[in-house]
């Protein structure tokens, strides 16, 4: 942005004085949540099962990024880790609920057990950190915004992931219900739903005849990438989405309206 003055436009975008919070924060989108966020102006908690996994992240960041042990399952997990923030930072502002699981296996396969771990994770963790969090930013007085990461097989669905599907579309509901009830706090509610972005994790799978297959009926022809998700993210986490709530997001270069 050539100008982000007092009086730029691009002055809303502004993240500087806020605290942030991303669960989930070790893995790709995460990291590239933390980085945004970061670079926004915002101080950042990164949190994860496994902090180590961050320290290399905590160190680029430099001052104002931490990362924090933070397992969405456990509710003293969950405060331990509000604890750690709010001593280094403050009370947290912004909070992105990344944290998520999936499990491949086709639905006559798929067990109870496979469910409750993903349920446990990419639903009751959303719910449970963002309940906490949301009380915090009551009591604090300022309000603040939150952003569930969704997905857009919420709306769509392939075979092999219904546990994943079914707690993507029930994430972006609870959004919706979170936005209603939390607007008079000033909290803001709203979900990204990401299409197909590239990662070191689905490379090869893309590279297959069948990865390309799919992108084929992606209107854009092509992945989206990590960077396809920061203005959306900044939008929904800054004042410049200050009229915006229980709004979705989709990131998906047309692929959930195409009828193919």
């Amino acid at each position: 942005m050539a100008d982000s003055g007092a009086g730029s436009p691009f002055a809303a975008f502004s993240l500087a004085g806020r605290v942030a919070l991303v669960t989930g924060a070790s893995g790709v989108l995460g990291r590239h949540f933390a980085r945004v966020l970061h670079g926004a102006g915002a101080c950042v908690a990164m949190g994860a099962r496994k902090p180590a996994a961050l320290r290399g992240l905590a160190e680029e960041l430099g001052e104002g990024a931490r990362a924090v042990a933070l397992d969405v399952t456990e509710d003293a997990s969950i405060a331990d880790a509000l604890a750690v923030t709010e001593r280094a930072f403050g009370p947290v502002d912004i909070l992105v609920n990344n944290a998520g699981i999936a499990t491949t296996r086709p639905f006559l396969d798929h067990t109870a057990e496979d469910w409750d771990q993903v349920m446990a994770v990419d639903l009751r963790g959303a719910f449970a950190v963002g309940q906490a969090v949301a009380k915090r930013m009551v009591a604090a007085g300022k309000g603040g915004s939150i952003v569930n990461i969704a997905s857009i097989l919420a709306e769509r669905v392939i075979p092999g992931v219904a546990g994943y599907s079914a707690a993507k579309a029930a994430l972006v509901h609870l959004t919706r219900q979170m936005a209603v009830e939390l607007a008079r706090h000033r909290i803001r509610v709203n979900a990204l739903a990401p299409g197909y972005i590239a990662t070191e994790i689905n490379r090869d799978f893309f590279a297959s005849e069948a990865g390309q297959a799919m992108v084929k009926r992606i209107p854009q022809r092509r992945l989206g990438s990590v960077d396809d998700l920061t203005g959306p993210l900044l939008l929904l986490a800054s004042e410049a989405g200050a009229h915006m709530t229980g709004s979705v997001v989709t990131i998906d270069g047309g692929h959930s309206v195409n009828a193919l």
